[in-house]
C-alpha cells in the first residue's frame, strides 16, 4: 500500500485526520483508491474533504449533520422483470447507432423513420429487438457536442431524430430539400447543419401547427396533457433550450456555467423575466419533446405489431454534462464540484475524467419520485429492455475534484439496496427487462447481487478470454447479453486485423512499449479465437482480405448464437464491416467520434449476404423454432468439447515448445 501525502495540520474548525477519516467513512468514502500497478494509494486528506465537499457534506456544521448518511440497509424486494419467455428460450436482435443509418429519404442522421425500416428488417429476419445508443437530450444551441453518453439531460429525448417528413404539419420546400440531400452524402454526421436545417423546418411546423394551419389528427389537448404530465422538468429543459441558445447568440457557450451569473439557476428574476418575454419559443421546444414522444412511441407500438417480442432495446448513459439542462434545472440533486471518471489503470495510467455529472448519494434515491426513478422510468416507457451504463454505479462511483485530476479522485458509495429496489418496481411496472453493462473493475460481489436482482450480465467476446483461453459458449451465464463488439471498440474483423492497438498508437493513447506487447498478447488471442472456431484451429491471417474475414464473422456469430446467454446481440456495424470505428475513447480532439455513419443504406442491408447468413445462424440456435429442436442443445455441447479439445492441444504444444527450448539453453 502507497502511504498517503503528509498529513497538513487541519485549519480551525476543521477535523483532525483521524475525525476525517471517521466522516469520510461514515458517508461511504474509501479511504484508498487503486494504481495502475495493483497497489492501493491513500487518498490524501484534501481529496477526502473535496469529496466530502462535492456530496454536500459541510464540515463546518454540526457532527449531528455529519453523521447523517443515506440509508443502505439489506432489503429484501423483487427481483427485476424478465419475459416469461426467456425462462425456455434464448432470443437475439440488431444493435446500432441510430445516427449512424443511412436513407435515401433522412436529413443526414438517421431518425425514426429509418428505425421503423430497421423494425421491418429484423421483424422479416425473425429478431426480437433492435439496441439503440442512447436518445437522451443533447445541447441543441451546441450541436457538435455530439456524445449520445454526456446529454445534457436523460429525462428528454433527441429532437434531431424527429422524422420531419413524416409531420403533417410539414411542407416540403426546395431549399430544404436541396441541402438535405447533400447532407445524405456525406460519410460523417454533420450535426451543426442537421441541427440548423431541421431546426429551422421544425419551427415552421410549430408555426402551422400552432396556428391550426394543419388537419393534424391529434388534438390540441394531447400536447396540453404531455406538458402537464411532464411537469416542471420538461418547463425548465424548455426554457434551458431557449436561454442557450439566445445565450450562444451573445457570444456565450450553450452550457450554463459559461453565462452570466445572473441567469445560472433558473429561480432567479432575471431568468423569470426572460421566460416571461420567450413564451412562444418556451412552448416551441415542448413541442418538440411531444412530437419526439409521439413518433418514438408509435415505433414501439410498430415493433410490438411486427412480432419484435422485446422490441426496443434502450442505452442510459451513467451521467449528465456537467453543464446542462439536467444540472441546471436540478443544481440541489447533483454533485458539487466533482465528475464522474475512473482510477488510474495500466490502460490510462493517469486515469479518467469523463467529465460528467452523477447525482449525490443522498439525493438519487431520496422522496417520492427520486430522480433515479425518473431517470430509468424515462427509458422504460419505450423500451423492452434497457441497459444501464457502467452498472457499478449501483455501488459506487469514482469521483474527480474539478479542481484536480482522476489521482486526487475516489470511490463515493451509493445506496445499491435502494435503487436495486427502484429498478425492480420500474421494471415490473414496464415489463422492461434490465442489463447491466458490468465491464471493468468492479467492486467485489456486486456480479452476484446483480444476478440475484435478475439483471443480465453484459458479456463482449472479446473480453471472455483468460490465460486458458476464450470461454467456451456453454460457459457463458443464461442470465446474459452476449455480443461480439460494441461502439467502443473495432469490428471482429478490425479486432482481427488489429486496427484498434493501431488506432490508439497513432493517437499516442499508449507507449510505443505498450503497443509491442498488445501486438503480442493479439496474436495470442488470434491463436485462440481460432481453437475455438474453427475445427482445425486456424483462421485467416490478419492480412486476409475482406471476404476471408466475412467468413471469420460468420462462425463469430454461430458461436454467439450457441452461448447460454439468453440475449445475444448482432451489431450491424459487422455485418456491414464497417472500418472506421464508432467512437475511440481518449480521442476526443483528434478523431471523429459519433459521427461516422454506416457504409451501406437501409435501402441496401436486406441483399447483404452477411445479413442473410447470419440471420439464419440466429434463427437455428435461438428463438421459438430452436427451443423445440431436441437437437440444438447436443450440437453447442460438441462444438464446445471440439473447441476445449483444441485449446488443451495448443496449450500442450506451447509447454512442449516451452521445454525444448529450455533444453535447448541448458
Amino acid at each position: 500500500m502507497i502511504p498517503s501525502p503528509a498529513a497538513s495540520p487541519a485549519r480551525p474548525g476543521l477535523p483532525h485526520a483521524d475525525e476525517l477519516d471517521r466522516i469520510a467513512r461514515r458517508h461511504g468514502i474509501a479511504l484508498h483508491r487503486p494504481s495502475p500497478d495493483g497497489r492501493e494509494v491513500a487518498l490524501s486528506d484534501q481529496s477526502k474533504r473535496k469529496l466530502l465537499a462535492a456530496i454536500g457534506i459541510d464540515l463546518d456544521a454540526t457532527t449531528a449533520q455529519n453523521d447523517a448518511r443515506p440509508s443502505d440497509r439489506t432489503t429484501t424486494s423483487e427481483p427485476c422483470f424478465v419475459p416469461e419467455m426467456l425462462s425456455r428460450e434464448r432470443v437475439w436482435g440488431l444493435s446500432l447507432q441510430l445516427y449512424e443509418l443511412r436513407s435515401g429519404r433522412n436529413w443526414g442522421i438517421g431518425d425514426f423513420e429509418d428505425l421503423r425500416s430497421v423494425i421491418d428488417l429484423v421483424a422479416t429476419l425473425k429478431g426480437d429487438f433492435i439496441g439503440l445508443n442512447p436518445l437522451h437530450a443533447p445541447f441543441l444551441a451546441d450541436p457538435d457536442r455530439c456524445s449520445p453518453y454526456q446529454p445534457s439531460n436523460r429525462l428528454f429525448l433527441n429532437p434531431l431524430y424527429i422524422a420531419v417528413d413524416r409531420l403533417e404539419a410539414f411542407e416540403t420546400a426546395p431549399e430544404e430539400s436541396a441541402v438535405a440531400a447533400s447532407l445524405r452524402e456525406t460519410d460523417l454526421v454533420d450535426y451543426r447543419a442537421v441541427a440548423t436545417l431541421k431546426l429551422k423546418a421544425l419551427r415552421k411546423a410549430w408555426h402551422r401547427w400552432s396556428e391550426g394551419n394543419t388537419t393534424d389528427g391529434r388534438p390540441r389537448q394531447d400536447l396540453a396533457a404531455f406538458v402537464a404530465e411532464a411537469g416542471i422538468p420538461l418547463y425548465r429543459h424548455a426554457l434551458f433550450e431557449t436561454l442557450s441558445a439566445d445565450m450562444v447568440a451573445r457570444g456565450f457557450g450553450a452550457g450554463w456555467q459559461d453565462w452570466p451569473e445572473e441567469f445560472r439557476t433558473p429561480q432567479s428574476s432575471s431568468v423569470t423575466e426572460f421566460a416571461q418575454t420567450h413564451a412562444s419559443e418556451i412552448e416551441f421546444h415542448q413541442w418538440l419533446q411531444w412530437i419526439a414522444h409521439r413518433q418514438l412511441s408509435d415505433i414501439r407500438q410498430h415493433a410490438d405489431a411486427n412480432g419484435l417480442r422485446i422490441g426496443l432495446y434502450l442505452d442510459l448513459a451513467v451521467g449528465e454534462a456537467i453543464d446542462g439542462s439536467a444540472t441546471w434545472s436540478g443544481q440541489d440533486i447533483y454533485l458539487d464540484d466533482a465528475t464522474i471518471g475512473s482510477p488510474p489503470d495500466p490502460f490510462a495510467p493517469d486515469g479518467q475524467d469523463w467529465h460528467l455529472a452523477g447525482f449525490k448519494p443522498r439525493a438519487i434515491a431520496a422522496g417520492d419520485d427520486p430522480p433515479f426513478r425518473r431517470m430509468v422510468e424515462a427509458a422504460m416507457r419505450y423500451a423492452g429492455a434497457i441497459r444501464i451504463d457502467h452498472v457499478a454505479a449501483l455501488r459506487r462511483l469514482f469521483l474527480v475534484p474539478l479542481d484536480g485530476g482522476p489521482a486526487d479522485g475516489g470511490y463515493v458509495d451509493y445506496p445499491q439496496a435502494a435503487l436495486l429496489k427502484i429498478l425492480a418496481e420500474s421494471s415490473h411496472r414496464y415489463r422492461c427487462l434490465v442489463i447491466g453493462e458490468d465491464l471493468g473493475l468492479l467492486p467485489e460481489g456486486l456480479q452476484a447481487d446483480l444476478e440475484a436482482a435478475r439483471i443480465l450480465s453484459y458479456r463482449i467476446l472479446s473480453y471472455e478470454h483468460d490465460e486458458a483461453g476464450f470461454r467456451p459458449a456453454g460457459a457463458y451465464p443464461a442470465l446474459a447479453l452476449a455480443c461480439i463488439s460494441t461502439h467502443d471498440h473495432q469490428t471482429l474483423a478490425g479486432w482481427w486485423r488489429g486496427a484498434d492497438i493501431a488506432m490508439r498508437a497513432d493517437h499516442g493513447i499508449v507507449s510505443p512499449e505498450l503497443t509491442k506487447k498488445h501486438e503480442a498478447d493479439r496474436d495470442l488471442e488470434r491463436r485462440d479465437l481460432a481453437n475455438l472456431l474453427s475445427e482445425d484451429g486456424t483462421l485467416p491471417p490478419a492480412t486476409a482480405r475482406d471476404a476471408d474475414l466475412g467468413e471469420l464473422t460468420v462462425l463469430a456469430h454461430q458461436f454467439l448464437a450457441r452461448t447460454a446467454s439468453m440475449v445475444a446481440a448482432v451489431r450491424l456495424a459487422d455485418l456491414t464491416d464497417e472500418k472506421r470505428p464508432t467512437n475511440v475513447p481518449g480521442t476526443q480532439e483528434t478523431y471523429p467520434n459519433w459521427r461516422p455513419k454506416l457504409s451501406v443504406s437501409l435501402e441496401e442491408l436486406a441483399s447483404l449476404p452477411l445479413v442473410g447468413r447470419i440471420a439464419e445462424l440466429m434463427r437455428e440456435e435461438r428463438g421459438p423454432t430452436a427451443a423445440g429442436d431436441p437437437d440444438r442443445r447436443d450440437r453447442a455441447i460438441l462444438a464446445d468439447i471440439a473447441a476445449l479439445r483444441r485449446q488443451v492441444a495448443s496449450l500442450i504444444a506451447d509447454a512442449t515448445r516451452v521445454s525444448w527450448e529450455q533444453r535447448a539453453a541448458a
